[in-house]
């Protein structure tokens, strides 16, 4: 999603978004309460997840999985989830 896409979603401009990203301006509780449902996540997604350590292809698949199979796809994951740390 573009910056511009996003920031038309949340009501907001391409610039605020920028500085979002940067960090230049602080992600308060407003802005992850509006940030988070756009980006189809929750609001403490979005402070523990660093998206440099998120392989892209996985987020490319996830944005492709229509919202009515979204659950599936989350239970599918923690499928594995719950075997590795049951193999360790």
């Amino acid at each position: 999603m573009t910056q511009t896409k996003l920031a038309e979603a949340v009501g907001t401009t391409g610039a605020v978004i920028s500085l979002l990203e940067s960090g230049d301006r602080g992600l308060s509780h407003k802005w992850l309460a509006k940030l988070a449902p756009v980006l189809g996540t929750r609001t403490g997604h979005l402070l523990e997840v660093d998206p440099n350590d998120v392989s892209s292809d996985i987020l490319e698949i996830w944005a492709d999985i229509p919202e009515d199979r979204r659950e599936q796809a989350r239970d599918v994951l923690k499928a594995f989830r719950v075997k590795a740390s049951n193999e360790n």
